[in-house]
């Protein structure tokens, strides 16, 4: 009886973390193409980057105007990015 219990509980684990992760399918490529963006840019980049801020483009305007809109998705978003984003800035002496 416990092992089937226990096949079970990580069933619905399982089911519980697939479903929360195909939740936002865009949401998951947007933040992989920044985690992406940021794991393969060189510091000097970083830096001329932030120094010669472009306007956002409209697919950005976009996507930003969806995640002030949806805070749940915001929060997903930010759960993804905000670790692999801060520890390149962190390297390149971007933050303290």
């Amino acid at each position: 009886m416990k092992k089937r219990t226990l096949v079970l509980a990580i069933t619905l684990v399982l089911f519980y973390v697939t479903f929360a992760s195909a939740q936002y399918p865009i949401l998951d490529m947007i933040a992989n193409k920044v985690v992406q963006k940021y794991q393969s840019a060189t510091c000097e980049q970083l830096w001329q980057e932030r120094a010669h801020k472009k306007p956002p483009t409209q697919e950005q305007q976009n996507a930003i105007q969806l995640l002030r809109n949806d805070a749940q998705m915001r929060a997903e978003f930010i759960n993804k990015v905000a670790a692999p984003v801060a520890n390149k800035m962190f390297e390149c002496g971007m933050i303290p």
